[in-house]
This record gives structure tokens, sequence and C-alpha cells, in this order.
């Protein structure tokens, strides 16, 4: 259930635009795994990883998400 809520979050916070760019989102325990299309993309979600964990623990409404990791 976690797994489907945190994809189903990620779409909702990071809306289409890096939805689109992003293959697959899976839980690993605390740790949002994010698969992406693009090179570009990692490194700009990188920059902003910290507010996007706070914006997904937000939006699910309690803290699941200790970190993301990009591949």
């Amino acid at each position: 259930l976690d797994q489907v809520q945190a994809a189903e979050a990620w779409k909702r916070v990071m809306g289409p635009g890096v939805s689109n760019y992003t293959l697959k989102v899976r839980l690993d325990g605390s740790t949002l795994v994010v698969y992406r299309k693009s090179s570009v993309l990692r490194e700009e979600l990188s920059l902003g990883a910290t507010r996007i964990k706070e914006m997904m623990n937000e939006d699910l409404g309690r803290k699941l998400i200790e970190k993301i990791r990009l591949q």
C-alpha cells in the first residue's frame, strides 16, 4: 500500500512535467527510489531533494520517506 501511495504522491507533488521524465518510483524501506529518463533531471532533483522529501511526506500525511535516491 505504501508503494502505491508513494507513486501517486510523486505524480501529484512533482506534476506532469517531472512525472513524464520518470520511469518508475518505488519505496525501499524509507528510501524513495526514483528511476528517471534524463541525466539533467537527476541534477535538478538532487538539488531539491530535501524539499521534495518534505513535500512528499506532507502529501502522504506522515513521515514515510527519509531519503531520496535517484537512479
